[in-house]
């Protein structure tokens, strides 16, 4: 019996003991997932931060140093479109540093007409400057025109360009106290109707007298009449030469209130008729003062009527010194 145990194969189990760089399981994991995720919210938050407006980074500043006074009371940057109680504040779709598209499209529109309105207003003063120039090549091509050289003014004004008419000692537009035009001043008239029809701006005629009283006829006729009757008579002539009658847009009589030459009161110049060829604004500008539309006709302001005094005729054009 022991002679066979003897006869037995020794079998020898070796064990392996693992070391350390044997398998960890899956741990190492989910620590890099984590180190990731931070790091992407980290590039996230910077990108935020890098493309956020300083108006939202001050109202998150504020919600984070004070949540809940800024939930109640609001404050800048906390807006109240999603809130259930009005809590008041300024939004941040438009806090500071920030246009809604809203807006940039008006402001963008507003630049755009004050462009525009620009560009409308060079191109007008340009016409207004040549239309000038035109008024002057007739004035030294006519014959005519010329010997009335020294009575034709023409001058840019912040309204337009002004054409004054005015007197000279022994050569009037119009009779002593009369509204009947001379005939060189219908001439003038004529020639100037030529060159204002081919520009589409408005005109205002004004009559001017000097400061002599109106000394004929009826107390109730005075310069104011007198320069109002010559101012329309001009503008009768300047129609009868094919001037459109929606083409003037007022024709008032201002006596000697305006006067041309302001030390001389009594000076031949100051009794003119002055027309003014109007830009865009001072059209707006008299279009405003009349209440008047595009297209609607302004017609002739209404004096009043001329009074009749008993045991007197009614007053005629008489002698006077204007």
């Amino acid at each position: 019996m022991a002679k066979s145990d003897e006869e037995r194969p020794i079998i020898v189990v070796k064990k392996i003991k693992k070391g350390g760089h044997g398998h960890h399981g899956g741990a190492w994991k989910i620590a890099y997932a984590d180190f990731v995720t931070a790091m992407m919210a980290f590039f996230l938050l910077m990108w935020l931060l890098g493309s956020t407006s300083e108006g939202d980074l001050k109202g998150i500043s504020d919600y984070f140093n004070s949540p809940l006074k800024v939930a109640l009371v609001g404050g800048p940057g906390s807006g109240t479109a999603t809130s259930v109680i009005d809590a008041g504040g300024t939004d941040l779709s438009r806090s500071v540093g920030q246009i809604k598209s809203g807006s940039t499209d008006k402001a963008t529109n507003s630049s755009t007409s004050d462009a525009t309105a620009e560009a409308l207003e060079r191109a007008e003063s340009k016409r207004l400057l040549e239309l000038k120039g035109e008024i002057e090549g007739l004035i030294d091509a006519s014959d005519l025109m010329k010997q009335f050289k020294n009575q034709i003014m023409l001058d840019i004004t912040p309204e337009g360009l002004r054409i004054q008419i005015v007197d000279e000692r022994n050569r009037p537009m119009f009779d002593s106290g009369s509204a009947v035009l001379k005939d060189y001043m219908k001439d003038i008239l004529r020639n100037l109707t030529k060159l204002l029809n081919q520009v589409p701006n408005k005109l205002t005629l004004s009559g001017h007298t000097d400061a002599t009283p109106y000394a004929a006829g009826n107390k109730g006729y005075s310069n104011w009449e007198l320069s109002a009757d010559r101012a329309n008579a001009s503008r009768r002539e300047m129609y009868t030469a094919g001037m459109p009658d929606q083409k003037i847009l007022r024709v008032v009589g201002l006596a000697s209130s305006v006067s041309l030459d302001e030390k001389d009161p009594y000076a031949a110049v100051n009794r003119r008729i002055a027309i003014v060829v109007m830009n865009k604004r001072a059209e707006e500008a008299v279009r405003a003062l009349a209440n008047l539309d595009d297209g609607q006709d302004p017609g002739l302001i209404e004096l009043p009527p001329v009074p009749k005094v008993e045991g007197l005729p009614f007053p005629k054009n008489g002698p006077s010194t204007n």
